[in-house]
């Protein structure tokens, strides 16, 4: 698999949501997405203010264009609106490896699915089209609720990294990191598939 094929963004369509490649034309409604009980101000995370959504499309594409993410919108299926943004980052083909993260869902479409089957897709094409060895999740240790929603596709824990990350509020982020790997996925996919079956 060529290094370029990394950082590309097919459309992914499953039942519930469709990955599309991001651009402008999401900026409305991620704005309006992200201002539903002010997601933004979440002091452990980097999710981008409604006015800063464009610019922050512009960081995920100029990120892309140099060849390390892959950024996509998630579109709710049901509703039609996109409601979120997720990507491939820390691209590493040399070592068949990356990490999903970068990500964020709109609050009325948390513990929904939607991001369940949105993993499940990333996860297919990094290990069943990009031949990945691993897939990387990282997090914030007190981001109880991602870390959850990693242990629950599957991801096993790899370690902290203490005093990782400076953020801008001036706290200091110990990283959580999670992967799976390549035996490991077709266990984890028939989980997946029965966690989405059971939605339905």
């Amino acid at each position: 698999m060529v290094a370029e094929e990394y950082s590309t963004t097919p459309t992914l369509t499953g039942t519930r949501v469709a990955l599309e490649p991001l651009a402008h034309t999401h900026a409305a409604d991620l704005a309006e997405a992200v201002a539903v009980d002010a997601l933004w101000r979440t002091w452990y995370t980097h999710i981008p203010a409604p006015e800063s959504m464009e610019a922050e499309i512009d960081r995920r594409l100029g990120l892309q264009t140099l060849g390390r993410m892959a950024p996509w919108a998630v579109r709710d299926l049901d509703s039609g609106r996109t409601v979120g943004m997720t990507s491939y980052c820390t691209l590493d083909p040399a070592n068949r490896r990356v990490e999903i993260g970068s990500t964020w869902l709109g609050a009325a479409f948390q513990r929904t699915g939607v991001n369940t089957e949105a993993k499940r897709m990333l996860l297919e094409r990094a290990f069943d089209t990009l031949g990945c060895l691993a897939v990387e999740f990282r997090a914030h240790w007190h981001n109880r609720q991602s870390r959850a929603a990693i242990e629950r596709l599957g991801a096993k824990q790899d370690g902290v990294l203490r005093k990782h990350t400076v953020f801008e509020n001036g706290t200091v982020r110990d990283t959580v990191v999670y992967s799976i790997l390549d035996d490991e996925w077709p266990t984890v996919r028939f989980g997946l598939d029965a966690a989405l079956e059971r939605r339905r």
